[in-house]
């Protein structure tokens, strides 16, 4: 997994490849690691006159995500009838651009204020513990299943107030089933190709049911506001209406749809990677043991100690850099635009990749490698190192999902160590922008006494990161 320089632009050729684009969704990460290794920084694939350009480099980065006039967010590219549910639920702050993006993301702001964290802190703390609460050292679980459903509980908890576990799932299911299709059917309309736009009128469909619900809970929600101060992000988002008559019911809806999507998985996946890194790298789990038993108390450290847990921030960080679970997002040319020796026209989707960039040997050492320790020496600007985006449209929600991390990840290694099951295996893909486990996460559950031992495992996880010795599974054993 070695990636090559910027290739000179002076060459005389541009950076175009005639394709198929439905190759791209099919499997985003091969078609930019071969984009990539064929043009270098800059790439294009061209279909029939429709073109996506591909940015690999901090530079272009920089040019397209500092630039929201030129480039737009179009984070569902169906946003259906002016009318149709499907408009309302994504009429949230991920699809806006322009003033309407400035001035709804300034009263979100005050929602996503860095003041309001600490309030989070009790809830994260239960609701990691309820999670364990029936496991037992020497059990088998799938770390990927357990995380999904963790975070479908903890999101529903955070954003709505929702404590009731089968509501929370319920919910969370409805909107992961609604954000997989928006992405599925979206990008058949971003390369053209029918056998994604099959499924348009579900779509539809589901958007008319999620916005019900949505509005259900708006309504419950209200109905049962009191005196008590409430620290879900739902209710601060009552509280911004006060003073904000802009901030309507329907924008509500279209806000609350779209945190929720962007929220519960990417969370989910770096929980479970960062799980499975651990168990692979035992130095690493142990000296992260040693840490959280010198600087926290109890089994549930409080938020102070957690502010002190330098090495856990690390974990977190490398974790996020190695595996990140947004991999790569797009924006959309607004105007004409230059990008090197391109010349861009209006509906261009342009793709910058967060796994390319976290990639790259010029600018991270081994880069393939999960190394937290690299984080003591190393700076990387925000367009080279950007697991949450960066710019002006960098991700609102990142200061709560670094404290959802730290939280529940040291209460859950305070009692537990994990120990991955050998030779099972262990997928992972992008889908939907979102690299994820595709197969379970099966580990067995240590004390947190026992040092966890890097065993073999099968998979295309070895495609993704390269893990220690001894974790490559031999023909002898795949074949077992």
């Amino acid at each position: 997994m070695t990636y090559p320089q910027s290739l000179p632009l002076h060459s005389g050729r541009l950076p175009v490849r005639q394709g198929n684009l439905p190759d791209f969704p099919q499997d985003p990460l091969a078609c930019m690691r071969s984009l990539h290794s064929e043009f270098g920084d800059l790439a294009v694939l061209e279909d029939q006159g429709k073109r996506i350009a591909f940015v690999f480099a901090p530079e272009y980065n920089r040019q397209v995500l500092s630039d929201s006039r030129t480039f737009h967010s179009q984070f569902f590219a169906i946003r259906g009838g002016r009318r149709s549910a499907q408009r309302r639920v994504t009429s949230g702050l991920l699809s806006m651009n322009g003033a309407e993006h400035r001035d709804n993301r300034r009263v979100m702001m005050d929602v996503f204020s860095r003041r309001i964290l600490p309030e989070y802190h009790s809830v994260i703390c239960d609701l990691t513990a309820d999670l364990m609460s029936d496991w037992a050292i020497g059990q088998q679980r799938d770390l990927n299943k357990e995380m999904v459903h963790f975070m479908v509980r903890m999101t529903s908890a955070l954003l709505f107030g929702i404590d009731d576990a089968h509501d929370a799932l319920e919910l969370g299911s409805m909107i992961d089933r609604w954000v997989r299709q928006n992405h599925e059917v979206g990008m058949g309309a971003l390369v053209s190709a029918p056998q994604f736009t099959a499924n348009y009128e579900e779509l539809l469909a589901d958007a008319e049911k999620l916005e019900t619900s949505v509005q259900e809970l708006i309504a419950a929600h209200k109905s049962h506001q009191s005196a008590t101060s409430r620290s879900d992000v739902l209710s601060l988002m009552f509280k911004a209406q006060e003073t904000n008559q802009q901030l309507t019911d329907e924008k509500l809806v279209g806000h609350a749809a779209l945190t929720f999507a962007a929220a519960h998985l990417t969370t989910a996946h770096t929980l479970s990677w960062t799980l499975f890194l651990l168990a692979q790298h035992p130095e690493v789990m142990d000296r992260l043991a040693q840490e959280l038993a010198n600087g926290t108390s109890g089994n549930s450290p409080t938020f102070e100690e957690l502010g002190s847990l330098t090495y856990l921030d690390w974990v977190i960080r490398e974790s996020m850099r190695v595996l990140p679970a947004s991999s790569y997002s797009q924006r959309v040319c607004a105007e004409p635009a230059q990008l090197g020796p391109l010349s861009l026209n209006v509906g261009t989707p342009v793709i910058f990749s967060q796994y390319l960039t976290h990639h790259r040997p010029d600018l991270f050492e081994d880069p393939d490698s999960f190394r937290p320790e690299r984080w003591a020496d190393i700076s990387p600007s925000a367009y080279e190192y950007l697991p949450f985006g960066a710019g002006p449209r960098m991700c609102i929600g990142a200061p709560l999902a670094m404290v959802e991390l730290r939280t529940s990840l040291a209460v859950m290694l305070k009692r537990f160590h994990f120990q991955m099951v050998p030779n099972s295996a262990v997928d992972g893909q992008i889908i939907s922008t979102m690299l994820g486990p595709t197969t379970s996460v099966d580990a067995n559950l240590l004390d947190v006494s026992e040092s966890s031992q890097t065993v073999p495992v099968t998979g295309s996880v070895h495609a993704l990161v390269k893990l220690p010795m001894g974790a490559r599974a031999t023909a002898q054993e795949r074949a077992a």
